[in-house]
């Protein structure tokens, strides 16, 4: 007699093959890799809308190297030779737009250069005289600061002006220099939605020892970031404004420094990285000071060279100075 095996009683059994999911997630690996390449590569591609997350991805760019590091652990952890060899392209990727910022920069030779000094000192700052001690020790021959408010401003003055005779503040923003300055005028960077009264950019030309140098000091309006995305939309039009102040100057060189609330990368600036030359070396990550993620004071220049731009230490502010060197062409 032969029985016959009831269907509903035998569990179906699904072949296993070995190495089947792990090769899966490898792929799936090698696609987040591709996908990272495209965005640091391509990233002006990435639209500006909704919330202009083109911006908000170039403010953290940089970052993406982070990135790298982790997809780079996990394919190891996995052993997965596709999720490697796809990782080869973000990290060519990353190296080829932010590795020259890792080197460590030309020693300087003492020639026709500027050592320069930018710093929000915050209008919250409790110890401007501190502050101001700090900043002139470093020796540089020019500074620039800004969210100058009474009483502070009387007290920056007093502490630098050992070092520095010459200096001028226009609204919130001021230059202090060991060299005698001239031609001191107010650049209009005033956003038409921003009300009167607001005045946060100023122009002088510096008679350094290697020549005049125009010198710019801006503070562009805040950014935020919140659910609906990055608020630059002022940012953007102040640095238009400022863009085609510069691009008037007839003096060179032409030095800017300044809170721009942007980095380099950011699209929203566009109109002074696309004719002023940025630092050729340092991260120098200068806000938050509690724990850096972007350096949004900037050092550039147009008919000049910005070294490394350095991170100095804390001060009594929310943001951290910067110091660069500018050898003057």
């Amino acid at each position: 007699m032969v029985e016959r095996a009831d269907s509903g009683s035998v569990a179906a059994e699904t072949p296993v093959v070995p190495g089947v999911g792990k090769r899966r997630r490898g792929w799936v690996l090698a696609g987040i890799a591709v996908v990272l390449s495209v965005v640091l590569g391509f990233h002006r591609l990435v639209p500006n809308w909704p919330g202009r997350i083109g911006s908000l991805l170039e403010s953290f760019l940089p970052w993406g190297g982070v990135l790298v590091i982790v997809l780079l652990i996990v394919a190891l952890v996995r052993r997965s030779a596709v999720a490697l060899v796809a990782l080869l392209l973000p990290v060519g990727v990353w190296v080829d737009t932010f590795g020259g910022l890792l080197l460590p920069g030309e020693v300087s030779g003492g020639g026709r250069e500027l050592l320069v000094v930018q710093h929000n000192v915050s209008d919250e700052n409790r110890d401007p005289a501190g502050t101001a001690r700090a900043l002139s020790d470093v020796g540089a021959d020019l500074v620039a600061l800004e969210e100058l408010v009474d009483p502070q401003v009387s007290a920056y003055e007093k502490a630098l002006a050992a070092d520095y005779p010459h200096h001028l503040v226009r609204g919130t923003v001021g230059l202090w220099s060991k060299h005698p300055l001239s031609g001191e005028r107010v650049v209009d960077i005033k956003p038409p939605s921003i009300e009167e009264g607001w005045s946060r950019g100023l122009r002088a030309v510096v008679h350094s020892p290697y020549g005049d140098v125009a010198a710019y000091v801006a503070h562009l309006p805040s950014v935020r970031v919140g659910v609906g995305g990055l608020t630059s939309q002022r940012r953007d039009e102040s640095a238009a404004l400022l863009g085609r102040a510069i691009a008037g100057e007839s003096v060179e060189p032409v030095v800017l420094l300044g809170d721009l609330n942007g980095v380099v990368e950011d699209r929203g600036l566009r109109p002074l990285t696309s004719q002023l030359d940025v630092a050729e070396s340092g991260f120098a990550f200068s806000f938050p000071a509690a724990f850096p993620l972007a350096r949004i004071d900037q050092v550039m220049a147009r008919s000049a060279t910005v070294g490394r731009i350095r991170a100095l230490p804390a001060t009594g502010s929310d943001h951290l100075p910067v110091a660069a060197r500018v050898t003057l062409g």
